[in-house]
């Protein structure tokens, strides 16, 4: 079992920056896959990126160009860079792990407890 935990969540004025963490209990399987997931209350959860376990990166269009997700070398470490960050970015942010296949936006198998991004306007 592998357990996943995010931090770097926070209040931050549209237009600023956050980046958020993840780390996981063990090392993962070289092959893993690891996705960042929102979901802003009353809404549904949505894919926000993902990024192979050979760097290959994919993004929702709506953040496209404003956060960046990488990897440590290590592979069990996932950040999500955020700048120009817009009120419609609120949300509570998940990490999740899963194996190659579930790359880009599949049925990831580890999900963390998620941290919180509020933007102010």
């Amino acid at each position: 079992q592998v357990q996943l935990a995010e931090s770097g969540g926070g209040l931050v004025q549209a237009g600023g920056s956050l980046r958020l963490s993840c780390a996981a209990s063990r090392r993962t399987f070289y092959t893993s896959a690891m996705a960042w997931f929102r979901q802003a209350p009353g809404k549904k959860r949505e894919f926000v990126a993902a990024i192979s376990w050979n760097g290959g990166t994919y993004y929702a269009d709506s953040v496209k160009g404003r956060f960046t997700i990488s990897r440590a070398s290590a592979k069990d470490t996932v950040y999500l860079q955020m700048n120009s960050l817009k009120p419609e970015d609120t949300a509570n942010y998940y990490c999740t792990l899963g194996s190659s296949s579930d790359y880009p936006t599949g049925q990831y198998d580890y999900w963390g407890q998620g941290t919180q991004v509020t933007v102010s306007s």
